[in-house]
């Protein structure tokens, strides 16, 4: 039985709910990502003992299970676009804007789908945008393609982040750092493609760059559907 078909354990003096065990755990995760969450730091918080919460969650796995799920009410939209490539370029969009205040999220985005009721929702309103558009096989590799991109795309762009708060050098102080190297490495002859790369190529911050990729990848999707069937 999943966490989501067990039901809560009956009411006892010191109020706790699921609602309250998952809010707890995603502030501690906000604070210190996935690394500062247990069962046993979220009953801290909460100032319970840690065998109270095994009555409404079984493992770490099913916590984490729920806080993505707390997560997507904040990425299903309130109002949903008629056009699919709006009801994606939405989702996309939505996806990075809580990821770039939940960071934690990008280490469980991907994967197996996610199963909560908030994650159905926005499953469902995704599928109905394509429904009827192509045959399911193409509107399943669509809405794949789509998620493998903002998924990459955020990610990198956490990653960027991290790194930037690990090292104490923005990405502009990284390049500076760097460059000594670089340029040696360039003036071997070695590396043609990235000298005329890093000589001529124009820098975009990452809201542009992502936004742009997907309007690439929507293009490619645009073009799919647009194909008759064989």
């Amino acid at each position: 039985m999943t966490v989501w078909d067990r039901p809560e354990p009956p009411t006892r003096p010191a109020p706790l709910d699921r609602e309250r065990i998952v809010a707890t755990a995603i502030a501690l995760a906000d604070e210190g990502g996935l690394e500062a969450v247990s069962l046993r730091k979220v009953a801290a918080r909460l100032d319970v003992g840690p065998m109270r919460l095994y009555g409404y969650i079984s493992t770490k796995e099913e916590l984490f299970d729920l806080m993505v799920d707390e997560i997507h009410a904040e990425i299903l939209p309130e109002e949903q676009p008629g056009d699919w490539r709006e009801v994606l370029r939405l989702h996309a969009d939505l996806t990075r804007q809580a990821t770039l205040r939940h960071e934690w999220l990008a280490d469980l985005l991907g994967g197996r789908p996610a199963l909560g009721p908030n994650a159905l929702a926005v499953t469902e309103a995704t599928l109905a945008a394509l429904d009827g558009l192509a045959d399911l096989g193409t509107v399943t590799r669509a809405v794949e393609t789509v998620s493998a991109y903002f998924t990459g795309a955020i990610r990198r762009e956490i990653a960027d982040l991290r790194a930037e708060r690990a090292t104490g050098l923005s990405k502009h102080d990284w390049q500076r750092a760097s460059g000594p190297h670089v340029t040696r490495m360039l003036a071997t002859g070695r590396f043609p493609a990235l000298a005329r790369f890093v000589h001529d190529g124009t820098e975009v911050d990452a809201e542009t760059s992502f936004a742009t990729g997907l309007d690439w990848v929507l293009d490619a999707v645009a073009a799919k559907l647009a194909r008759p069937p064989a």
